[in-house]
Formats: structure tokens, C-alpha cells, sequence
């Protein structure tokens, strides 16, 4: 049903020449749709049966949380005439450009997880965990900016400027499998000569992430940052201002803020806080959430009237290895705030994993049965009747797996996993996120950091830890502390099928089977 092309990127019209024909096609008698994760892919499915042609951006196995398109994903959106993304966050940014970059003014886009809320999906707020006892410190975009002219492609630029301190100050990623990324490097200057390129960072509006902060000696350290707002690749970024922020490392935070030149700051040394560019209001500042309580709890507070403690029980030594290396040798003492989510997390408010909840994910075919029908009238009944089917099959599905579940004894419902992605299933169905890989993501994982983790599962007395099928290549920490205690390692899906779980249903079924006969005490069998 794609009409005729127009505005369509010369990248991706030559590789129609040059590559086997992807699935989407530029005139076709079935509606075309692309959807960005297999999931999404399978309810459209399900729900515009023959009717539509529908593929998904990230492949099966893939993660869509740092998967990065090819030229084919992009001619595919060019002929789409549906776009379901799931967004809040889920998708790497790049997936969310492609989409909306190539996508035509004509199609129709509709991002799952806000829209679903309308159908009754139910929404999880992401609440900071506050168990380690020093502050997390991330950076925020804050607020749409729409006024500016900022769409979700758009991209917040926050490049450090300036940096005052007895040492260096070094803000970074530690990956999910122990690799880095740096942002800012206070070591080698800053070089205004080039845009900041090397200290700069970007973010989606209204999003955040961790970050890991090291400073390489005791004292008072100050880095002011500036903030430019990205609202696409041909217009001359938007300036938002800049902020100096006051560090007080090993030293007393009280002391080192007379030092800094502030009058009675807010210390932050617990909880989680940010720091923040309000896209819309054109400044900087923070967003503190000393208790954990989510949204609801957080203080705004200007860049001038807080004070980001390092206290010296954050002294470390520099781990071994090349990801380390740019903070010194190996053996050496650093100050560290370690990053709250171990790998890189940009993320919103709420937890995007809504389909891991069969009832989010019912909600979620409700409203592609709906934008099916208004894209292609014609064939309403159609939809409407594939989609009845489908949702008793979700709803008789939902009552089968919750009675799978409701037979785990209520002391074992503990899951210990390597992906921060059940908590929609935990509610849903009475179970417990119990922890992840590990409790400390600022360093590779350590014979200590192994030992907590053990002492996790010893105390809960966890049978078995789960790993999910396409992670199991990149991690082995969780497996490793499981053979050692000789528990089993399971399987449960999250993000993406695999060659031998290909279905919403299957996989939603091969979870609770899973859960169910490795977290049973003398239930046996293989999940």
C-alpha cells in the first residue's frame, strides 16, 4: 500500500541495487508495517494476519538496547506505512533516528508504551535503587522542548568546559560485560578548537543516564558544563546555558564548599541526583532524590547550591586491564562514585519492558488493532476479529502462566538475573527481583563483589540464577558464581526471540516454565 517516494535518502534508494530485497516493498497490495523488536513484530502479526507485511529493525538474538542499523533497516522504514516503536526508552537512539528520519509524512508512527496506558496498560515509575551508601550521580535532560522545536530524535549536547581540582576528573560507562566508554577527561584539557568533541556527551531529551565519576586525587574539584540542544542534523545547535558543579572528594563537604565560593549548599551524599539541563527553561542545575522514591521525590536545585560529596570510603585501587588504563596504572588509589545501572542505560521514567506483564501486552494489541484499522479501513472487521482472537488467546494465556507461578512456593519467588527487565513480570506475578550480575559496576567484577553475590543467594537460599539466551555468549560472572555454588544457570527471555522461542506466547510460556521448575524446590526437570 506505500504510495510514491518522496524525500527519500539517496543511502538508502541505492541499496536496492546493491542488496537482496528486504521484506518491505514500495508497492504492495498488504499494508506494510515495521515494528523495531521481534516482539513488536509478532503481535502486529498476529493481529493483521496476511494482510500485512510486517518486519522488525533489531533481529532476533539482538539487543535493542545498543543495536545499530543497517542501510536495509532504513529503506524498510522508507516503505512503511505503519511504525510501532516501544519506546520510553527501550530502543537505542539510533533506532528511534532511523525511524523517524526515514519514516514518510504520510505513515503513521505510534510509540507502544505511552500509548498503550490508554488501554489500560499498567505503568511501572523506574525508582532508583539506594543501597549503596554514597550518592549516584548521573546527568538528566530534562523536558521535551518542544517549544524549541525538539522532537524525540532530537539530542541534548552537554560538553565539559572547564575543570579546577588537585587531579583529574574522569566521567564514564562501565559496560555490562566490563568495557568502558569515556565521556569526560579533565587529564588532557579541553579543546574549545573542536567543539569539545572529546567531553561532550548527548542524551534524547528527557532522559537520563549513570555514569561512573573518578577523581584521581583528595581536594576540591569544580567542572562547569555547557548545554546545546541538537534538534536535528541540519540546524545550528541551540544554546542552553552552562553551570559549575562543586565536588568535595575525600575532604570535608562543609569545609571544601567555602572553599568552592557556595553559601549553605544542599550535600548530596546519598540517593540518586543528576546533572540536569532543563531543555525547556534553558538551564542547569540538579535533580536530587535523596530517598529513592522516584519522580514524586525529586528537588531541583541550582548548579550553586549543592555540593556532590566523595566520601573517603569511595578510595580505591585502579583495577588491571586496558578499560582501566586511562585512569592510571593498575594498583593506584582513585576516588569513585560508581554508576547505579551497570552498562549503558538511557532511560525515562518508567521501565519499558511492559509486555513482560501479559495484560500490558493485551493492552498493547488493542492499540495496534486500532491504528491497523484507521490505516487500512477497509479491512477493519478483519483486524478487529484477528484481534479478538489473539486477545483470548493473551487472556487465557495470562490465567495459565499465573497459575504456573502461584505453584512456586512464596519463600522461593526470587529472581536473580543479568538484565534489569522482569520487574513488569515480578509484579504481575508475585515474584521478587532479587538482584542483578553485580552489586558493584564501577569496577570489573571482583573476588569481593563475587562473594556478595553468593552471599545474596546463600541468604535467600536462590536455587538458581537466569540468564538470558542472547547474553549468555558476553557474561560470565552470573554463571561462574553459579558453578561454584552448584546451582543451576536457566534460561529466561526478555528483549528478543531466539532460532527456538520465535512467539510472544512462546515466550511468555517458556519464562514460567522456566521460573517455575528452577526456583521449585524437587520440581526437577529441564526448563
Amino acid at each position: 500500500m506505500a504510495g510514491a517516494l518522496t524525500g527519500v535518502s539517496a543511502l538508502a534508494l541505492a541499496l536496492a541495487g546493491c542488496a537482496a530485497p528486504p521484506a518491505l516493498a514500495a508497492q504492495a497490495d498488504r499494508l506494510q508495517v515495521v515494528t523495531t523488536t521481534g516482539i513488536l513484530r509478532d503481535l502486529v502479526h498476529n493481529v493483521g494476519g496476511d494482510l500485512v507485511d510486517v518486519v522488525s529493525l533489531v533481529p532476533d538474538r539482538a539487543d535493542p538496547h545498543a543495536y545499530e542499523p543497517t542501510l536495509r533497516d532504513a529503506r524498510n522504514v522508507v516503505y512503511a506505512d505503519v511504525a510501532f516503536s516501544n519506546y520510553a526508552m527501550l530502543e537505542e537512539q539510533s533506532v528511534i533516528k532511523t525511524l523517524d528520519a526515514n519514516l514518510r509524512d504520510d505513515a503513521v508512527s505510534v510509540s507502544l508504551a505511552e500509548e498503550a496506558v490508554k488501554y489500560a496498560a499498567e505503568i511501572i515509575p523506574l525508582v532508583e535503587d539506594v543501597s549503596l551508601d554514597t550518592v549516584w550521580l548521573g546527568v538528566r535532560a530534562q523536558g521535551r522542548g518542544e517549544q524549541r522545536g525538539a522532537t524525540r530524535t532530537s539530542e541534548v549536547q552537554l560538553s565539559a568546559v572547564a575543570a579546577r581540582g588537585p587531579g583529574a576528573v574522569v566521567a564514564y560507562l562501565t559496560g555490562s560485560f566490563g568495557n568502558t566508554e569515556r565521556y569526560i577527561d579533565s587529564a588532557d584539557g579541553f579543546d574549545a578548537a573542536d567543539g569539545y568533541r572529546d567531553d561532550t556527551m548527548t542524551l534524547p531529551a528527557d532522559a537520563h543516564t549513570h555514569l561512573s565519576w573518578a577523581f584521581t586525587e583528595p581536594g576540591v574539584y569544580t567542572l562547569t558544563l555547557r548545554a546545546r540542544l541538537q534538534v536535528d542534523d541540519t540546524s545550528r545547535p541551540i544554546d542552553l546555558g552552562e553551570a559549575t558543579y562543586a565536588f568535595a572528594v575525600g575532604v570535608d563537604p562543609h569545609e571544601a564548599a567555602v572553599e568552592a565560593g557556595l553559601v549553605d549548599p544542599v550535600v548530596l551524599d546519598r540517593g540518586h541526583a543528576d546533572l540536569t539541563v532543563d531543555v525547556d527553561a534553558g538551564t542547569l542545575g540538579f535533580r536530587y532524590d535523596p530517598s529513592g522514591g522516584g519522580e514524586h521525590a525529586q528537588q531541583t536545585l541550582p548548579a550553586d547550591g549543592a555540593i556532590v560529596e566523595v566520601p573517603a570510603k569511595t578510595r580505591s585501587e585502579i583495577p588491571a586491564g586496558e578499560d582501566f588504563r586511562f585512569l592510571g596504572r593498575a594498583g593506584q588509589p582513585v576516588y569513585q562514585l560508581a554508576q547505579a545501572v551497570l552498562g549503558k542505560h538511557v532511560h525515562g521514567e518508567i521501565d519499558p519492558h511492559l509486555w513482560q506483564d501479559v495484560r500490558n501486552a493485551m493492552a498493547y494489541v488493542q492499540l495496534i488493532r486500532d491504528i491497523l484499522i484507521s490505516a487500512d479501513p477497509a479491512h477493519a472487521r478483519d483486524y478487529a476479529e484477528n484481534a479478538r482472537r489473539y486477545l483470548a488467546e493473551l487472556d487465557a494465556l495470562d490465567a495459565e502462566v499465573r497459575a504456573t507461578y502461584a505453584g512456586i512456593p512464596p519463600g522461593d519467588r526470587h529472581l536473580v538475573t543479568t538484565h534489569d527487565a522482569f520487574g513488569y513480570l515480578a509484579h504481575a506475578y508475585g515474584l521478587e527481583v532479587a538482584g542483578f550480575v553485580t552489586p558493584n559496576p564501577a569496577v570489573d567484577p571482583s573476588l569481593a563483589d563475587r562473594r556478595r553475590l553468593a552471599d545474596t543467594i546463600r541468604t535467600l537460599h536462590v536455587p538458581a540464577v537466569f540468564l538470558e539466551p542472547n547474553l549468555a555468549a558476553r557474561s560470565s560472572t552470573l554463571t561462574d558464581v553459579a558453578d561454584d555454588l552448584g546451582i543451576r544457570v536457566c534460561p529466561i527471555y526478555g528483549d528478543a526471540f531466539t532460532d527456538t522461542v520465535t512467539t510472544y506466547v512462546q515466550l511468555v510460556r517458556a519464562n514460567a516454565a522456566s521460573v517455575r521448575s528452577c526456583l521449585t524446590p524437587n520440581e526437577g526437570g529441564t526448563p
